[in-house]
């Protein structure tokens, strides 16, 4: 596993194996639903785990919430974070949660406190160019998920970290090339495990994602 282990990496956690790798870390995932929690510390045992959710009971299991250090259940749009600590987590993930919410900047600006010095946030949403693409079973253009309520853009993340006095370290457009190369391979894996394809395998090939990393100063 070890050897492929770059390729087999999910685009959200690259930026942790860069900073951190197999070494101690304190990490806030934000969408923690869907084993989180087991998939993170699959790849990186040493983190500390808190999850945020809507709903803990979300595909999650009893072997989810004993690799958990905490879970936080809430109502992100509520803008009431009080219960996660101040000035303690290394690495916030929020991948495709923020277009779920209509005052994603609000909620994003929140949870920035929550974070160490030097600590790093990743944020992965759909950009502008979803909305341009064919629609698909599943979620290839944005307007493909009904829960989806804003569209946000990189610019937008960008202004609201240097707002907060945040060094952004990267950002752009999600393609990792190895995931493009592997789409002859994945459409029939694709048919032989879900019967159909999923949209997922083409966000790297058509730009579907846009990311941002941002550590505070």
């Amino acid at each position: 596993m070890e050897l492929f282990r770059p390729v087999l990496l999910p685009s959200k956690f690259r930026f942790i194996e860069r900073f951190y790798g197999q070494k101690p870390f304190r990490l806030l995932d934000i969408g923690a639903g869907n084993h989180s929690a087991s998939n993170t510390k699959k790849w990186f045992p040493a983190c500390e785990y808190h999850g945020v959710d809507l709903d803990k009971n979300y595909h999650n299991d009893e072997n989810d919430f004993r690799l958990m250090t905490a879970f936080y259940e809430m109502n992100l749009e509520a803008l009431d974070f009080a219960a996660i600590p101040d000035n303690y987590f290394d690495f916030i993930v929020m991948a495709h949660v923020v277009e779920h919410l209509k005052n994603g900047d609000d909620v994003i600006a929140g949870l920035l406190p929550k974070l160490r010095k030097g600590g790093l946030i990743y944020l992965e949403f759909p950009g502008y160019h979803s909305t341009t693409l064919p629609r698909m079973q599943g979620t290839l253009n944005f307007f493909d998920d009904d829960t989806h309520v804003r569209i946000y853009s990189l610019q937008e993340f960008y202004n609201l970290f240097l707002r907060h006095q945040f060094q952004v370290v990267a950002g752009g457009v999600q393609r990792r090339w190895h995931n493009i190369l592997l789409i002859p391979l994945k459409i029939p894996h694709n048919l032989i495990k879900y019967k159909r394809i999923v949209p997922s395998i083409f966000w790297d090939l058509l730009g579907f994602a846009e990311y941002v990393v941002a550590r505070k100063k």
